[in-house]
């Protein structure tokens, strides 16, 4: 199939105005870098639904905008505890079984619940709500410290902001790593996110100056991404001892030093694939791995594939059909 072009958001009644944000930016304009979706709110019918806010939303479409949707996205209501009416759950049934993408995150996900489309799968939602939702749905596996959960076609992600990493992860997979890298560089946002949700439970009060530095040392990182980088570096240029460097680190960014390099190792790879012809042998030294034959085990461990299958795969994906 080829990568989803029109995206459908459904906006329930007491709709969170974050996740209708988030929506609306990550598949809204970026420039001529990232070509344009072809995007719409929808509701059950159109005209103005209330919001968290209490700020009423126009919306102008009714739920026939689901029927032509590549991937259709449920956005959390305030209403989530009631599932939602038989023509909403009759719509979403239908985009899934005529092969489109569906997705919801945060409460949201009752409603693909509701739906019966995530019977026998994992799925995620915002931890506050996670026993809820195993209780009332314990056909579903719900794994709570998940930031999303990707089950082919059904895709579900955690709450609040977690909507930018479902999205961001959407596109990554469906447009590639350059699509995504782009729209999370125009957002300013992380393109991509490692931990879950436990890490945002209780986060520890930032050290005077340290953020600033640690910021200034992953900027630094990223435009060395061909050196070695040991973490003792990355500290001393923090200014930090080694263990309250990790310790700051995982503070700030939910993940390890070793995770991080390791996926923006990964994630810039994957762009250089896309967008380049260079040497698989070339791509590792940029990326900072000593040999092609390093990459390609990252590579297949943790992307599922070889460095050029993922290249060929990539290209068969994006060359227009004749």
């Amino acid at each position: 199939m080829a990568p989803f072009a029109t995206v459908a958001a459904y906006v329930p009644p007491g709709a969170g105005m974050l996740s209708v944000g988030i929506v609306a930016e990550v598949f809204g304009a970026h420039g001529a870098a990232a070509p344009g979706f072809d995007f719409a709110l929808c509701a059950d019918r159109p005209g103005s639904v209330p919001t968290d806010l209490g700020v009423p939303l126009t919306v102008g479409h009714g739920l026939d905008r689901l029927a032509a949707a590549d991937l259709v996205i449920a956005l959390p209501g305030a209403g989530f505890r009631t599932p939602p009416g038989p023509a909403v759950l009759d719509a979403l049934v239908a985009a899934y079984e005529r092969g489109a993408l569906v997705a919801a995150h945060c409460v949201g996900t009752f409603a693909l619940a509701a739906a019966g489309l995530l019977n026998g799968r994992r799925a995620a939602t915002h931890w506050r709500f996670a026993d809820l939702l195993a209780r009332d749905y314990p056909d579903v596996a719900v794994e709570p410290d998940a930031l999303y959960l990707d089950e082919g076609r059904i895709v579900t992600g955690a709450g609040a902001a977690a909507g930018f990493d479902l999205c961001l992860h959407l596109i990554r997979r469906e447009h590639g790593a350059a699509m995504a890298n782009h729209i999370a560089r125009d957002m300013v946002l992380p393109s991509h996110r490692d931990g879950g949700q436990a890490q945002y439970l209780a986060a520890p009060a930032p050290e005077d100056g340290q953020d600033e530095r640690l910021a200034e040392v992953l900027a630094w990182a990223r435009e060395h991404l061909h050196e070695p980088l040991p973490v003792a570096e990355l500290a001393q240029r923090a200014m930090m001892s080694k263990r309250s460097f990790a310790r700051r680190f995982t503070a700030a960014t939910g993940t390890t030093p070793h995770a991080w390099l390791r996926d923006l190792r990964l994630s810039s790879a994957e762009e250089l694939l896309e967008t380049t012809d260079l040497p698989v042998e070339e791509i590792a030294r940029r990326v900072g791995y000593g040999s092609a034959s390093v990459l390609r085990e990252q590579f297949v461990r943790r992307r599922g594939v070889p460095p050029r299958d993922y290249r060929r795969s990539f290209t068969r994906m994006t060359t227009p059909a004749g």
